[in-house]
């Protein structure tokens, strides 16, 4: 029988907001917060598509599911955390509704609201938003002056898996961790996990104690970091006496200034932090263990992102021989398992393959300007946050080497600065534009992939804006820069062009 699409019933009326945020995950949560702190007098809506709040923490079930951020950074820098530096996603959901709950923000969060367009009108200096209720098939209609991007950048209903030969052959079940099924029963089964980054890393030990035996399988290796799930400055301070919010200052920057050295030297003197990183892995796993071909990436320290081991877990279940690593390529699967290029065979009952997610840069949302389909990657960025030729929008894109957070609370005062501005300027339409001095610049990828090249960026780059040379057309994805470039941003300077 062929599955009809529901009947969506059509727009009844339209409501007008000051600020649309869209997106109630860690972005859109410190979007309204700054909003009411920093703009009080305007009106604004967020609309998240799924039932709940928390995004990527709500949509990923996946066991042991944590932050491989630090939370006294990745947490919002007005609101301390008071536990251990990792957390899991239950933890991590829990402090953020904290936050709407002590500000009075669900009053302003609608959910199960999916946007499928927004186009922008110059003759009214409006956006109109096209969105489906879809707990009711309901169609909506919201405008908004201005448009806050707090959607993320994957696709959240659908993880990345490759496709290799044989898959349909394979007898056991295939899962990717993005969309983890309630009913796995993983207890005492052999499962291959495909993939090496964050999520294989926290995946592997939450499942090896029940699982009959756990294999990471890689095409090649990644930084790790390990040490205690626990921060001994904050320890101290909590044995003193001191106040959280003060702890959660004073860790804050401790943390941030060791990251600070920590990702220098990794550009300064790459060899060095590259044996300090091997070397922390073999004091976990003993000098019999094979680092050089399952812990020692050809690339250099922060290339791609460093994945933090907290309490050695991963290394801890290898070494009890309840989890393995094989770095091999895969050749096909089989009835059984897996049949690898080297001609070793892995058996496995489930396989689940961490291979990563879909860059998703405009949450599907159709953009128009002026009844003109709106191609993103024409544009060029403006510090990674808003976009020539774009007028009245602002978007979240937090930070590689450091928590997505601390961006976000830098967009935040710079989106509320910039409102503000607006209104005492009376005007109603902000575009960035490229100077005169800025028209010959050569326009480049989003991202160096020289400086940082994750497969995801790498598979999605052509959706992205452009970038140019010069600092403020980049999202430089410095945080110890940009956290005194930001306030000090000239809002009359030549970029910013009102009516």
């Amino acid at each position: 029988m062929t599955k009809t699409a529901p009947l969506i019933r059509p727009v009844q009326q339209t409501e007008h907001f000051d600020v649309l945020i869209v997106g109630a995950g860690i972005s859109g949560v410190g979007a309204a917060y700054h909003l009411t702190r920093q703009c009080p007098a305007k009106g604004f809506v967020v609309l998240e598509a799924l039932d709940n709040f928390g995004g990527t923490w709500w949509t990923h079930r996946y066991p042991g599911i944590r932050s491989d951020s630090d939370l006294h950074t990745f947490g919002y820098r007005f609101k301390p955390w008071t536990s251990a530096p990792i957390a899991t996603a239950a933890e991590i959901r829990a402090y953020m509704g904290e936050v709407i709950g002590e500000n009075d923000l669900a009053r302003h969060i609608r959910y199960r609201h999916k946007i499928t367009s927004a186009s922008w009108s110059s003759a009214d200096d409006l956006w109109t938003l096209e969105a489906t209720r879809t707990d009711a098939d309901q169609g909506v209609r919201f405008t908004a002056n201005f448009l806050w991007m707090c959607q993320g950048y994957y696709r959240h209903s659908v993880g990345y898996t490759p496709e290799w030969p044989g898959m349909a052959d394979f007898r056991g079940r295939i899962v990717h961790p993005q969309s983890w099924p309630d009913d796995l029963d993983y207890k005492g089964k052999q499962v291959v996990v495909i993939g090496s980054g964050a999520t294989a890393a926290t995946l592997v030990p939450a499942i090896a104690e029940d699982s009959a035996h756990v294999t990471m399988l890689q095409r090649s290796p990644t930084y790790f970091r390990t040490g205690r799930n626990a921060i001994a400055l904050a320890e101290e301070l909590r044995d003193l006496g001191i106040e959280e919010a003060w702890i959660h200052e004073i860790v804050r920057r401790k943390i941030l200034h060791d990251q600070d050295v920590f990702t220098r030297r990794s550009f300064s003197e790459p060899e060095l932090v590259k044996r300090e990183l091997l070397s922390a892995v073999r004091a976990e796993l003993g000098p019999d263990y094979d680092v050089a071909s399952h812990f020692t990436p050809s690339y250099r320290p922060w290339r791609q992102r460093i994945a933090f081991v907290p309490d050695a877990d991963l290394f801890k279940r290898i070494s009890a021989g309840k989890a393995s690593v094989v770095t091999d390529e895969i050749e096909r699967f089989t009835e059984t398992g897996i049949q690898l290029k080297s001609g070793q065979a892995l058996a496995a009952d489930i396989i689940v393959t961490a291979t990563g997610f879909h860059l998703n840069v405009l949450g599907d949302i159709a953009f128009s300007i002026d009844g003109d389909p709106l191609v993103f990657s024409d544009t060029v960025t403006y510090r990674g946050m808003m976009f020539t030729g774009v007028p009245n929008m602002a978007w979240v894109f937090g930070y590689f080497r450091a928590s997505w957070t601390l961006r976000a609370d830098l967009v935040g005062d710079f989106v509320c600065r910039l409102l503000n501005h607006m209104q005492a300027k009376g005007v109603r339409r902000v575009t960035p534009a490229l100077r005169p001095e800025d028209r010959a610049m050569p326009l480049l990828p989003w991202i160096d992939p020289e400086n940082f090249n994750p497969g995801y960026i790498m598979r999605g780059m052509h959706l992205l804006p452009k970038r140019g040379d010069k600092p403020e057309w980049q999202h430089t994805q410095d945080y110890w820069t940009e956290k005194d470039e930001f306030p000090a941003i000239d809002l009359d300077g030549g970029i910013f062009v009102y009516a």
